[in-house]
């Protein structure tokens, strides 16, 4: 019998503050536990979303005082989970830079933060309809990849708009990454377009699971986010999804041996060559 890791990603529509982001999206993580998930991811924004000024600088603080991110280690311990909290949005801790952080934090089953990481792409765009977004003037980006060791193998961690970067899924499975997370907190007209395309690819490309819980509806702050929570396989095969919106929980079952075995029939992570840039 193969290796297999039974997993769970949650869904959510998380609200502008930590107590109720906590309130919010605890429930969700003791239902997967109770369905047997032992690795738990959660999307960007797990402990608020608030993009309105007036309230933003009020709403974040230091991780160490955050009561989602605290409150989620405690509950990842009782429930002897690993979990991986998508993105907390909190203070980067950088003298002269008031910006937050858009930081992922791997959890293990005693409630230790194992893996940070901090988003490396902001998400600066103009979309066709319309909607602008800096997310540069708000959030600090890192500048550092992360790949973080689970008892079931490597596990890479990036954040949302990084799905649009394939260089460093590139590098994060040459640094042994099996799974990939992508946590997230899409528009809806990049949702609807490129979502799921960009999973597959992220997938197909790398010979890793990508694991994408997602934000979903109509937040209080007045974004709009696209669900569709998604689990794709190394050879680029949907293994689950849901179809809406709605805050829920998405369980799916790794065959942990299917990274091996789609990296071996297409080896392109060992075919990389030296070559000359275009001229410009």
């Amino acid at each position: 019998m193969g290796r297999t890791l039974d997993i769970a990603l949650i869904q959510t529509r998380t609200p502008a503050t930590a107590e109720a982001g906590l309130a919010h999206v605890a429930p969700l993580i003791r239902r997967a536990a109770e369905g047997g998930a032992r690795l738990v991811l959660t999307p960007e924004g797990t402990n608020l979303l608030e993009q309105r000024r007036d309230r933003r600088g009020d709403a974040i603080r230091d991780e160490v005082d955050d009561p989602c991110v605290q409150g989620l280690r405690a509950l990842a311990a009782e429930l002897k989970i690993w979990l991986l909290i998508g993105s907390a949005i909190v203070k980067s801790g950088h003298v002269g830079d008031d910006r937050a952080a858009n930081r992922s934090l791997l959890i293990d089953d005693t409630g230790a933060v194992v893996a940070r990481y901090d988003k490396l792409h902001v998400f600066d765009v103009d979309l066709p309809n319309g909607e602008v977004y800096r997310e540069s003037a708000n959030i600090r980006p890192g500048d550092a990849a992360a790949v973080a060791e689970t008892p079931w193998g490597r596990l890479g961690l990036t954040v949302c708009y990084d799905v649009r970067f394939p260089h460093l899924f590139r590098q994060l499975a040459k640094a042994g990454a099996a799974m990939i997370a992508v946590p997230a907190a899409f528009t809806v007209p990049t949702g609807e377009a490129h979502w799921e395309t960009l999973l597959r690819a992220r997938a197909i490309e790398t010979g890793a699971f990508i694991l994408a819980p997602a934000q979903g509806g109509l937040h209080e702050d007045g974004r709009r986010t696209w669900g569709r929570s998604t689990v794709v396989g190394p050879w680029g095969e949907v293994i689950g999804k849901l179809d809406n919106d709605d805050p829920g929980v998405l369980f799916a079952t790794l065959d942990l041996d299917a990274v091996d075995t789609a990296r071996r029939a297409v080896p392109a992570l060992t075919h990389d060559r030296d070559f000359a840039p275009p001229v410009r």
